[in-house]
């Protein structure tokens, strides 16, 4: 094995647990991950090196073999330690790409079709610099060792190409279940935007391992996992008693098939159908696209959400309005909240003299969307411009004085933190406007009406869809009127529907998640960066601002390194500190380039190698840097 004191003269760390003898000749030491050894004589096999603290401890000569579960960097992060004359690595073959080419999975310019990820925010976390591996590994491969069989099982869920392997009657089975019947985390099973593909790949290699029947499994993290036939099958049931109430609590492909709603009346002006004498929106020919307008007695308009529909049809409709409709100038777009499907014809409105308005927590998201790591941000869609300049910036408790109608501006998370709710007395009756947080049909008793659960909209359920609910319940409006073309009618029993679905989805994320603030699991941006996406490219300095936050009900102690590639410098580089209960904190740290010249071109990963209370989490977190962009290579003519 190589010899490690210089590494850890470099590389500074937190005290480990002890090494633990878990069954004759393997070991396991906590750091980033669980990190477990099989050790014979002087040579040792490991599985997931994690930082790689703990290897001078166990008085063998070489480590031989490293065998990865999967690409988590927590679960490698130290794997440049190891002396690679010696040490064979072998790893998934479905996660090849994310081992060799790493940075190619955080985009600069993020789309939707973007691999691993939802809506152009990747749910992998490959590791900051490539890996070189050995051996790519399938399901049914085999490997020999000193003796020993170990047995390979391809088991995605919490990560896409994740793998397990089988020894005796044990299994090393990474992330797929923590001890307790749990997961591991959830944001690292949520592949998709609400229609369970993790979850159900999960759930299939639950499946897989029960039918091997082990005695006892390692996880990556957490206790060794006793009786892990058992637990696994607990596992089993939890999962599929969880999932359906995180699908989407109506039919989703419903709404491209619905008819007219029986209280919409056809009007002359294509594709718009008139709700109230004021209200129109658009019919069921245009489905799932974002219109609705309001059109005073003046002709002066106001648009609620515009998007997801080609510029010709919006001055096709324009021009009937005018026809038909007595639209004489649309003054505004309301934006619901931060997803750019709800604004994609920013430009051509512009064009007509429109202004837009929107609440100060959702403005910059359309202003600056490659400071986030959020889903859906504007640019993602490709629809010809890559930020919104917001006219009216609101703020919770506004209320609008517009045409003789009082516009009342409340904040109003769910489907994600940034949102926000319009709502107005409008032909005898209360109408609201909730953007993309609740759909269906309110007759159906079957029907809860909440939109996806996705964490990385920022959408912590506490703090999104239960206030979403419990402000629905207080405003007791007579018409909902959600984004997409939705049209929500009588919906009291509805929303007590609603409420009582948020209330049950907490508790079921608490039953699948370790920790008792069940929030660090469930939310991937508990350490995170403002701005996102760091352009050195000009500047040889930039700040950004470094947010902790404590979930917890006392005060929290963190550290927190910034891994940074070479010839950048972090100042400070290490966060040392304590948050109070219940809040966040945020932390200035300049970024200097110190050789341009030595900067590779492209995206750099620079990770967050995070300890909390003296618990070692490891480089769970990340934003990204440039410092000399990528080199066009023109395609020549043959």
């Amino acid at each position: 094995m190589k010899r490690l004191l210089a590494a850890f003269a470099l590389f500074p760390v937190m005290s480990h647990a002890a090494l633990e003898e878990v069954a004759p000749g393997l070991f396991v030491s906590k750091g980033t991950c669980n990190t477990y050894i099989l050790r014979d004589g002087d040579a040792a096999l490991v599985i997931d090196p994690g930082d790689a603290n703990v290897l001078e401890q166990i008085g063998v000569k070489d480590v031989e073999q490293v065998l990865l579960t999967g690409h988590h960097r927590e679960l490698l992060q130290g794997i440049q330690r190891l002396d690679r004359s010696i040490t064979k690595v072998a790893a998934p073959k479905e996660e090849q790409e994310l081992f060799e080419t790493p940075t190619a999975f955080r985009k600069w310019h993020p789309r939707l079709g973007d691999k691993f990820s939802v809506h152009g925010s990747s749910y992998v976390r490959p590791p900051a610099q490539p890996v070189k591996v050995d051996r790519w590994v399938a399901d049914g491969d085999v490997i020999e060792w000193h003796g020993r069989t170990i047995r390979c099982v391809s088991t995605p869920g919490h990560s896409p190409g994740g793998t397990s392997y089988v020894w005796e009657d044990k299994v090393f089975l990474g992330g797929v279940m923590h001890d307790g019947a749990k997961m591991t985390n959830w944001f690292d099973t949520e592949w998709d935007y609400g229609f369970a593909k993790g979850l159900v790949a999960l759930m299939g290699s639950v499946d897989r391992l029960i039918a091997l029947k082990p005695a006892t499994a390692f996880s990556s993290q957490g206790p060794v996992i006793a009786k892990a036939t058992e637990q696994l099958s607990e596992f089993k049931t939890k999962l599929a008693d969880f999932r359906p109430d995180y699908v989407r609590g109506y039919p989703v492909n419903d709404l491209s098939k619905r008819g007219p709603h029986p209280a919409t009346k056809p009007t002359k002006a294509h594709y718009i159908v008139q709700v109230s004498p004021h209200l129109y929106m658009f019919g069921p020919e245009m489905a799932g696209k974002n219109f609705a307008i309001l059109i005073a007695d003046t002709g002066h308009a106001l648009l609620l959400d515009c998007g997801l529909f080609p510029k010709l049809v919006l001055e096709r409709i324009i021009s009937d309005m005018k026809e038909h409709l007595g639209l004489k100038q649309i003054d505004a777009c309301w934006i619901s909240h931060s997803h750019g499907d709800h604004f994609t014809l920013f430009p051509a409105l512009q064009d007509h003299g429109v202004k837009f308005w929107t609440m100060g927590s959702i403005a910059d998201k359309c202003e600056n969307p490659r400071f986030y790591d959020y889903p859906a941000m504007i640019g993602a869609y490709n629809a010809g411009f890559e930020k919104a300049k917001i006219d009216r910036v609101l703020k919770a408790g506004d209320v609008i004085e517009w045409e003789g109608y009082q516009l009342h501006i409340d904040w109003m998370p769910g489907q994600t933190e940034f949102g926000n709710a319009l709502w107005l007395m409008l032909d005898g009756k209360k109408v609201v406007f909730t953007g993309d947080n609740l759909f269906g049909d309110p007759s159906d008793p079957a029907q809860n009406g909440h939109e996806c659960v996705n964490a990385r909209n920022s959408a912590i359920i506490e703090e999104g869809y239960l206030v979403a609910a419990k402000y629905l319940q207080k405003l007791q409006p007579d018409i909902i009127m959600g984004a997409h073309g939705v049209l929500m009618t009588e919906p009291k029993a509805f929303i007590d529907r609603y409420h009582d679905w948020a209330l049950r989805a907490i508790s079921k994320y608490k039953a699948l998640l370790p920790d008792a603030d069940y929030e660090y699991g469930f939310d991937p941006y508990w350490v995170s960066a403002y701005p996102y996406r760091v352009d050195l490219t000009k500047e040889d300095t930039q700040v950004v601002q470094v947010t902790v936050r404590n979930f917890r009900d006392r005060p929290q102690k963190h550290r927190v390194v910034l891994k940074t590639p070479p010839g950048i410098v972090a100042v400070p580089n290490v966060l040392e500190g304590s948050v109070a209960a219940k809040s966040r904190e945020s932390f200035p740290v300049t970024l200097k380039v110190q050789n341009r010249n030595q900067q590779p071109a492209g995206v750099q990963i620079v990770p967050f190698d995070i300890t909390l209370d003296g618990r070692q989490h490891g480089e769970l977190f990340d934003f990204i840097l440039m410092t000399q962009e990528p080199v066009k290579i023109e395609a020549t003519k043959p």
